[in-house]
């Protein structure tokens, strides 16, 4: 099917398509975000499906679907890291420096979609990955929409803000969602088009205003600011692995989050490029200790 819009982008260094745009991803099953055979990267967004296909290191082709789709084809250079140029970034570590060199081509994307990142990040607070991307893959495919153009089979356009709104309780209920997270969903989106200010503000009064809503705190203020923002120093502090992985990975040792924050300091204002590295190292952290409960609010 002809596009309806169409982009050739020839960034001046090197991306790496897929590597870039998986934080974007929620999940194996995210109806939202699919690899076709050929490389090439799908995703639906709010009035469109687009598609990127790497042609080499410094070509990409998107496509666009959708009434949309104009918006997505203009903003592609910031979705696949093109305001990402990892000026001043010194990996200090043989660990990142082979990394770094290993992988020239990761960028950090920025959406632009505040609400996008939002939703999902409050449904994974505080619980097991497995639990989160499952809720979300129920709550999208019951309330999304069909993705515009010929999107692989499966997928679903996300709910608007308007939409998720009024998402009934039982519905987040059914979904394993407690009440805490889904009426902070429900509320945020009563201020959808302020917080999509963000975009454009710089990142402390962005934090600033992201966190001024009742149930988003520090580790989702990151989360959103990683993927929407593009802010290449996010850090999800209060993760529930990442300090005892940063810690592993970088030093030999479990550390907390008020030491992790410590480490990471001479990598300011790179260090969510640093647990990017850290995870494209391949470097897993010894599981010692119990693994985070799941939770099935479902019962309750």
């Amino acid at each position: 099917m002809t596009p309806d819009a169409c982009t050739t982008w020839r960034p001046q260094a090197v991306v790496d398509v897929r590597r870039t745009l998986s934080p974007l991803r929620r999940g194996r099953g995210d109806p939202t975000y699919r690899v076709a055979d050929d490389g090439a990267v799908w995703r639906t967004v709010v009035g469109a499906t687009y598609r990127v296909l790497q042609r080499g290191p410094q070509e990409v082709l998107v496509e666009a679907w959708g009434p949309q789709a104009q918006e997505v084809v203009a903003s592609a250079p910031d979705l696949l890291g093109g305001r990402d140029t990892a000026d001043g970034f010194e990996p200090r570590h043989p660990l990142l420096a082979e990394a770094h060199a290993r992988h020239p081509g990761l960028r950090v994307p920025r959406t632009g979609r505040v609400v996008e990142a939002l939703v999902p990040s409050v449904i994974e607070q505080k619980v097991t990955g497995k639990e989160a991307f499952a809720a979300f893959r129920v709550l999208v495919r019951r309330f999304g929409s069909p993705a515009p153009g010929p999107a692989p089979e499966g997928m679903v356009a996300p709910p608007s803000a308007e939409t998720w709104r009024r998402v009934p309780s039982w519905e987040w209920h059914r979904a394993g969602v407690d009440p805490k997270r889904s009426r902070t969903v429900c509320e945020a989106m009563r201020y959808a088009a302020r917080l999509e200010e963000a975009v454009g503000m710089a990142p402390d009064d962005a934090a600033r205003r992201l966190s001024a809503l009742p149930g988003i705190g520090a580790w989702t203020v990151a989360e959103i600011a990683q993927r929407a923002l593009g802010d290449t120093d996010a850090l999800s502090v209060g993760d529930y692995h990442l300090a005892a992985y940063v810690g592993w990975s970088l030093f030999g040792r479990p550390v907390d989050d008020d030491e992790m924050v410590e480490l990471l300091a001479p990598w300011r204002p790179h260090r969510y490029r640093v647990v990017r590295l850290l995870e494209c190292s391949g470097v897993a952290k010894p599981r010692f200790g119990p693994r985070m409960t799941v939770q099935d609010h479902r019962a309750h």
